[in-house]
């Protein structure tokens, strides 16, 4: 897997406005917001697309959605609504190929999207 932009944010080679990490995951400010929170979590092992997941990463993919509640939590959209949100490809809207979860929220989300 080439390396990409976020995989060095999860090594601490690029900066980022980081909400939460520990040994697994890293979550920052996506520098292009889609909506008033718009953060994206990233494991540090280097996946590149949900197809590329295997069965022993099973609790490494659920550890990303468990950080995306704590963030809506800590973030003050959790009661309100937010959407979690996985590209997998180009046709879908990936551009970086390090998988990710978009969390979204702080204001009403259109069904279906784009």
């Amino acid at each position: 897997m080439p390396d990409t932009v976020f995989g060095k944010i999860a090594r601490g080679e690029l900066d980022a406005d980081i909400v939460y990490e520990d040994d697994e995951v890293v979550a920052f400010r996506d520098l292009n917001p889609q909506a008033p929170l718009h953060v994206l979590i990233i494991p540090r092992k280097p996946i590149a697309t949900l197809n590329d997941v295997a069965a022993a990463d099973a609790a490494l993919i659920g550890r990303l959605f468990q950080v995306a509640a704590e963030v809506a939590a800590r973030e003050g959209v959790a009661e309100q609504g937010y959407r979690t949100v996985i590209n997998c490809n180009a046709q879908a809207g990936q551009t970086v190929y390090h998988l990710h979860v978009h969390l979204l929220g702080g204001r009403a989300l259109q069904w279906p999207p784009g």
